[in-house]
Parts: C-alpha cells; structure tokens; sequence
C-alpha cells in the first residue's frame, strides 16, 4: 500500500447505518399513515418499502410516487405529502454505523478526513450533525450542494483539492462497488471496501486494496 497522507469516507452505509435508518423510518411512517392496519400488514408494509426503496438508489421522486400509488391508504396521500414528510422527518431516524465513533477517532489522530456523500445538502448535513460527525471532517462535499455526485471523478477530486491532499496519497472508504470503489480508483486513490449490501461485480476494471466487514477492521490496515 502507498503511504497514506488522508483518509476520505462515504456516508450512508459506512458511517451512517442505513438500513436501520430506512427502517425506523418505514416503520414511523407507517404508524403515522397507516395506522389501520394490524401488526402483520403494517410488517409486510414496511418490508416492502424497504425493497422499493432499493438502498436509497431509487429516485426519490419516482419512489414517492409509487407509495401513493401503491400502498394501502385508508386516506390517499400525494407524492407530494410523501416527500414533505420525508423531507422533515428522515434525517431523525438517523442510525451511528457500529464502530464508526472510534473508528474515526482512531484515523483523525492519524489523518486528515474528509467526506463524499451523494445526496440533498440538508438532509444529509440532517444526518451528520445528528450524529455528531462534522467535527472529525476537515472538508465534507455533498452532491446536492457541489452539482457533481459519485461516481463522477470530479467530486473526489474536489473533496481532495478541499483536503489539501493528492490522490495517490489519499484512501476513499466506502460501501458501494461503484460508487465509491470504482469512482475513487478512476481519480487515482486507492479504496478500501465495506462489504455491506452490495454484491461486488465482477465486471467492474478496478479492486479495492482491502475489503472489511466492520468499521474496526481498518485499524490493522492503516
């Protein structure tokens, strides 16, 4: 491994645990609008949210569509009503990734950090100041707020020119084969990957340098 001078993270599904995220989540919103449904329907709801909502990969507009349209209402509720709640209420079911506190405390003595998340600035500035994150991060680039979202080379390398760092001095970790492996390793860093949800494809022209089941696992390896 070359010598590493800075470290860069993703956010939903490294740091943040999203599943638990989406499903309190699923399961407050379901409470709160389909409150006449017994406890095995509302169940089947929220599991089928979750498989909707595809990891946060759907577009959101077309996700809100298809829940009006879809889900079992007693009184029907807009696309629109949808987004609204979900724009006020989402970013308080946020949920801390299991090891992610000493995981970061550990690298931010070591390293400068920075973050690269896709995604609207304030819902996930939402997510990042509930769970106390900002201050471990010397730069954080959002999607909705630069105009650029992975795995588009330039919003690493704006998260590096923010850093004060080079690419190949410059480790991104992350939890998306594409996303964040394959989009770092075109702007020239080296990626670590957080095996979670996401089966690696082998079609991808790129390896990561190490793959890790858990946040702690990084401490042997950096």
């Amino acid at each position: 491994m070359k010598e590493v001078q800075a470290l860069l993270f993703d956010l939903d599904n490294t740091l943040m645990d999203r599943d638990q995220t989406f499903r309190s989540f699923s399961m407050k919103f379901v409470q709160d609008f389909l409150g006449h449904l017994n406890e095995d329907e509302a169940g089947r709801v929220v599991e089928d949210m979750i498989i909707r909502d595809a990891d946060g990969y759907r577009d959101k507009d077309g996700f809100f569509a298809e829940l009006s349209e879809v889900l079992p209402w007693q009184t029907e509720r807009s696309a629109e009503d949808i987004r609204k709640y979900y724009d006020e209420t989402y970013i308080h079911h946020g949920a801390i990734m299991k090891h992610a506190v000493a995981t970061l405390e550990y690298c931010q003595g070591r390293y400068p950090l920075g973050l690269v998340t896709n995604g609207s600035r304030d819902i996930q500035y939402g997510k990042i100041d509930l769970l106390g994150l900002r201050p471990y991060f010397r730069t954080i680039v959002i999607s909705g707020e630069v105009g650029i979202s992975k795995p588009d080379p330039q919003i690493y390398r704006l998260a590096l020119e923010r850093l004060g760092s080079t690419a190949d001095r410059t480790l991104f970790i992350g939890d998306h084969p594409v996303n964040d492996i394959w989009g770092a390793v075109r702007a020239g860093m080296d990626t670590i990957w957080l095996k979670r949800n996401h089966a690696w494809d082998d079609s991808l022209n790129v390896q990561p340098i190490a793959t890790i089941h858990e946040l702690n696992e990084l401490e042997g390896i950096i």
